[in-house]
């Protein structure tokens, strides 16, 4: 017979890590990880931008004709104003995804509601866009941080389907992906890293152009997360 404690101690453990990082997990506030049935809809979503990648990927995306969401870095977007400008003139949306990138897990309430409120404030002094939608960096809630969005107006979102496009190779990427996509899906892909210079955004470009012709030819249209969540809006 096992020992008690080891056993609730671990139970424990995973409990915190489906509250932490689960993507429909409601631990630490509502988090939106889908949008509805019904449509065939996808969201596809940018994390860790603006970087100098981003122009190559707006490309693809008005090649096609495709809007999306992106999850923009306020010390990104300090760096880079101009293209975080571009992403809001080519019509697409802009999130919140913090200012520094960190993971916010063991970070006091505080830390984590200034670091918000100072990627708000550089998204709309740079874009002229005021974010609604949030976006943990890591995918990682924690305390304090459902009161920080409600003080700054913003709801968090997840994923559906995320392509690791950081480390995988294009094919691994849409397969990923493909994998993943169904009515309301959201979409997870980078058009950054962190908070690095130059990232390696190559290998998402080539599958994005790749993907982008087989999900439409598969009847699927491609919406912002707002207009995904309320269509008429």
């Amino acid at each position: 017979m096992q020992p008690v404690l080891p056993i609730a101690a671990a139970g424990a453990a995973a409990f915190m890590s489906w509250a932490v990082r689960g993507r429909s997990s409601p631990v630490f506030g509502r988090t939106l990880w889908r949008g509805p049935r019904g449509r065939r809809t996808l969201a596809l979503t940018f994390d860790d931008g603006p970087s100098e990648g981003t122009p190559r990927i707006l490309e693809i995306l008005a090649r096609h004709q495709a809007p999306a969401t992106f999850f923009q870095c306020g010390v990104n977007v300090e760096r880079l104003p101009s293209i975080a400008r571009e992403v809001r003139e080519a019509g697409h949306e802009i999130g919140n995804h913090s200012h520094t990138h960190p993971l916010f897990c063991f970070r006091s309430p505080g830390f984590i509601a200034a670091d918000l409120a100072r990627a708000q404030a550089a998204i709309e002094r740079h874009t002229g866009f005021r974010p609604v939608w949030y976006r943990a960096p890591f995918g990682v809630r924690w305390f304090g941080m459902c009161r920080a969005q409600r003080r700054l107006g913003l709801e968090s979102v997840m994923w559906t389907a995320i392509g690791y496009d950081w480390k995988l190779k294009a094919n691994e990427i849409i397969e990923r992906i493909m994998a993943g996509a169904s009515e309301g899906a959201i979409l997870c892909l980078h058009d950054g890293c962190e908070l690095r210079a130059r990232p390696e955004t190559g290998e998402t470009a080539v599958a994005l152009g790749r993907l982008l012709p087989r999900l439409l030819d598969e009847g699927y249209k491609f919406e912002t997360v707002s207009r995904l969540v309320c269509p008429t809006t």
